[in-house]
């Protein structure tokens, strides 16, 4: 029995969405900045895609949707245009305020920006990996240009205040941001009753292919500078000819899963909470993130009583045909322990331990199910011959 419990790693296509791609690259393959008719069909299917992406959040208009590569870009286009922008304005690196808990697409562009001079502020969270407003009230200085928070934890699934932190930020003056990439087609958003000037959101967590994102810039909120100039695709935000395929599959995708999230989000819910309640009686398991506030799919665990890692048992899971994820990463043969788990206050050897698993439209309760009792056998039988050395 093959299993997979990766989803918000990456989703498989629908079939609806190769059909429409396939559609794409026979009958939609042109230059959609081109002006016969082979441009002409690409820019109709890109314009359409646009509106369903838009849908999908409750945007006002298609317009405030940029596509780009990925949530990655997307993320970066915000960090590194809107610091680009407050510096052609001041002249002087400014202030930036993140999560502890940011996925490294955040994460990674403030350092640099740090590198460059600029002050960033990195929010404490508490044991469940939320952060408290009121921190972030007193972090927020005269020069603060951004904030940038999480929507949903990918890695311990917590779902963070975001319209409590947005309405502090933009009252501040400044502007705020949240990666929705794990919360789009799974929670319902909507960015006209959000206090958000800009969120990221990415194709393949919602079924969709890789290779495609969208920025949505609320319409009145200040424009970020390209980090990828030429053609002036994008509303000159994001050059280069469009992935017409990438984007009309990205579309489809939104449009399916707005229709469908009523249903899906509470059978979600329902095999979640039995994953949970599956696996209670376990003491080495130890439930992390918030959980009520929490992704509806979303279930991970760290394991702080033992010196067995996340990698382990992933290794193991998938010699059972089961796929689950680590928080952990291994550089140069080095485990290096979960920055998210390390944020929430945990060890760095139980930083080492953290476990996801994610479930998506194709898990059912006997997937669930069996997924625990395998869980439970390979957890006894690696303890039972774990050497006392941390297991890599």
């Amino acid at each position: 029995m093959q299993i997979y419990l990766d989803y918000s790693a990456t989703t498989p296509l629908r079939p609806e969405v190769i059909a429409a791609m396939q559609k794409a690259m026979t009958q939609q393959w042109g230059n959609a900045s081109s002006l016969h008719q082979w441009g002409n069909r690409a820019a109709t299917a890109l314009e359409r895609s646009r509106q369903q992406v838009a849908s999908l959040i409750n945007a006002p208009t298609a317009e405030s949707i940029v596509f780009t590569a990925g949530g990655s870009e997307a993320n970066n286009l915000v960090m590194q245009g809107i610091a680009q922008r407050a510096l052609a304005q001041t002249g002087q690196p400014q202030h930036v305020i993140i999560s502890a808990v940011e996925h490294s697409a955040i994460a990674e562009p403030a350092r640099q920006l740090e590198r460059q001079g600029w002050q960033i502020t990195r929010l404490a969270v508490n044991p469940q990996g939320a952060v408290d407003p009121q921190q972030l009230q007193a972090a927020l200085q005269r020069n603060t240009v951004l904030v940038s928070v999480i929507y949903g934890q990918s890695e311990v699934g917590t779902l963070q205040p975001i319209a409590k932190l947005g309405a502090m930020t933009q009252a501040h003056g400044a502007l705020f941001h949240t990666d929705a990439v794990q919360v789009a087609g799974r929670l319902p958003i909507n960015v006209q009753q959000l206090p958000i000037d800009f969120l990221s959101l990415s194709s393949h967590k919602i079924y969709g292919p890789q290779g495609a994102g969208a920025l949505y810039i609320r319409p009145d909120a200040t424009l970020p500078l390209p980090i990828i100039t030429g053609g002036g695709q994008e509303r000159g935000l994001r050059s280069g000819t469009q992935a017409i395929p990438n984007i009309v599959g990205f579309g489809v995708a939104a449009e399916l899963a707005a229709i469908e999230m009523p249903t899906e989000t509470l059978r979600l819910i329902h095999l979640r909470d039995r994953f949970f309640s599956l696996l209670s009686d376990t003491p080495a398991l130890v439930p992390t993130g918030d959980p009520r506030h929490r992704l509806p799919h979303h279930v991970s665990f760290c394991l702080p009583h033992t010196d067995i890692t996340g990698k382990t048992l992933v290794r193991q899971m998938n010699l059972a045909g089961i796929g689950i994820s680590a928080g952990s990463a291994c550089h140069s043969g080095q485990l290096s322990p979960s920055p998210v788990l390390q944020a929430m206050g945990y060890s760095d050897r139980t930083a080492k331990s953290g476990i996801r698993l994610t479930l998506g439209r194709h898990t059912t309760a006997a997937d669930v199910d069996w997924s625990a009792l395998v869980l439970k056998q390979v957890l006894s039988r690696t303890i039972a011959t774990a050497s006392p050395l941390l297991t890599v």
